[in-house]
């Protein structure tokens, strides 16, 4: 009997980036982008074990915590990279090599047959890319893998510094044949490369001897290079992500903003300068549901006025308002609550909500929040702030009769 190949994911994500700084950080769809590479090789079962070789704390901290998400800490490496071998003239098979050998010293014995070079600057990987090029090597026979996408356009070099004119690549700039005439085209994504380790080591490079060629989406096409890029994935992540709402299984915790989450985001000032806001009766409900769902929730406010702390009372759960550091407050309770903030789901409109969002695991935008915090959700809501965002969030998590689900324990609250 043939023995399996071990296959081994190599993730290099390094700290530094001049296009987008701390781009491996950078969330798309609400998730690190090291992450979401974490996640698709963590899903794929062509892969053996994952690595992660970074320079950066912050980026082996993140990755840690896709794979704890997951319960797949065993499968995920993570390599500290050798300052010689991070800078911008580091070469990605450096990385490769680096971290290939550091795995197979600590793996005591055991060899990878095959070595995968995932990037994390390609949001919309999927699994099933990373079964293409693992397949094609550990079990099809070729050399080397790549993932490739059907692309039918006209690429133009501008020559004039040499030749005195322009002149098409891949095309006879005299001749406008029709797609249908024209030989297939593939463009490199960028995303996903296999290689035989033998072959690697020997030639140092990605590519050499049979490369197999494993079409993808085009419209998954997008590497990340510059802030325009960022923008452009934090927009398509809510068309191409699958299943962009949580369940109760992926939620240990609920955390609230108050004005323009709660409430419509306007104050009614009477003559003696009481402050008035109006709330959803639905939204009430929805958080009496998520109590009785064994679910921690805190109110979190920057507003000192006394109507936060009076909906709480009436809500019965614990609130800190009059924060200016709704982070540090953030990450306090969850030491408290012995919650890990990769569980929590925090839900914000505006600005200064951002900053939450880079701790929870399920920062959630309501409809009419911000443009950069909606861009920076994972998830957002269809209804607006003070119309039923909260008891929408609460349906994700319960179901549309917000009933506790009966396979999920409740989660112990101190």
């Amino acid at each position: 009997m043939t023995p399996t190949p071990t296959v081994l994911a190599v993730i290099p994500a390094r700290g530094g980036s001049k296009g987008v700084p701390a781009k491996n950080l950078a969330r798309v769809g609400g998730v690190p982008l090291v992450a979401r590479a974490v996640r698709a090789c963590l899903a794929s079962p062509e892969v053996t074990d994952v690595v992660v070789t970074t320079d950066d704390p912050a980026i082996a901290a993140a990755a840690g915590a896709a794979g704890e998400a997951l319960g797949e800490d065993a499968r995920l490496h993570c390599v500290q990279r050798p300052a010689a071998i991070a800078g911008d003239t580091a070469t990605s098979e450096d990385a490769v090599l680096h971290a290939l050998h550091t795995y197979e010293s600590a793996a005591h014995g055991r060899k990878a047959d095959v070595v995968l070079l995932v990037q994390c600057t390609s949001p919309f990987i999927t699994r099933e890319d990373i079964d293409g090029v693992a397949a094609a090597v550990a079990r099809d026979g070729a050399d080397t893998a790549v993932t490739v996408a059907p692309f039918h356009g006209f690429v133009w070099r501008d020559g004039s510094a040499v030749e005195d004119d322009t002149y098409g690549v891949n095309h006879d700039k005299a001749v406008r044949p029709r797609r249908q005439d024209r030989p297939q085209d593939y463009l490199e994504t960028g995303a996903a490369y296999a290689m035989d380790v033998e072959g690697f080591r020997t030639h140092r490079h990605r590519f050499f001897g049979h490369t197999a060629l494993v079409r993808t989406d085009p419209a998954r096409v997008l590497e990340v290079d510059d802030p325009h890029d960022l923008a452009r994935a934090r927009a398509l992540a809510p068309l191409l992500d699958p299943s962009p709402y949580p369940t109760r299984t992926d939620v240990d915790a609920v955390v609230l903003d108050f004005d323009g989450t709660q409430t419509d985001d306007r104050v009614l000032i009477d003559s003696d300068g009481r402050e008035i806001v109006a709330v959803h009766r639905g939204d009430g409900l929805g958080i009496a549901a998520l109590r009785r769902a064994g679910l921690p929730v805190l109110i979190l406010s920057t507003e000192q006025n006394p109507v936060v702390a009076a909906r709480a009372r009436k809500l019965q759960v614990p609130v800190l308002h009059g924060i200016d550091r709704k982070d540090l407050a953030l990450k306090q309770w969850c030491e408290e609550q012995s919650v890990a903030p990769d569980r929590v789901l925090y839900v914000g409109n505006d600005v200064n909500d951002l900053a939450c969002f880079g701790l929870a695991g399920w920062p959630v935008a309501v409809a009419n929040a911000h443009d950069s915090v909606r861009a920076a959700a994972r998830a957002v809501t269809t209804n607006p702030g003070g119309s039923g965002a909260i008891r929408e969030i609460a349906a994700w998590l319960l179901g549309p009769t917000l009933t506790v689900p009966t396979d999920v324990p409740a989660t112990p609250t101190k």
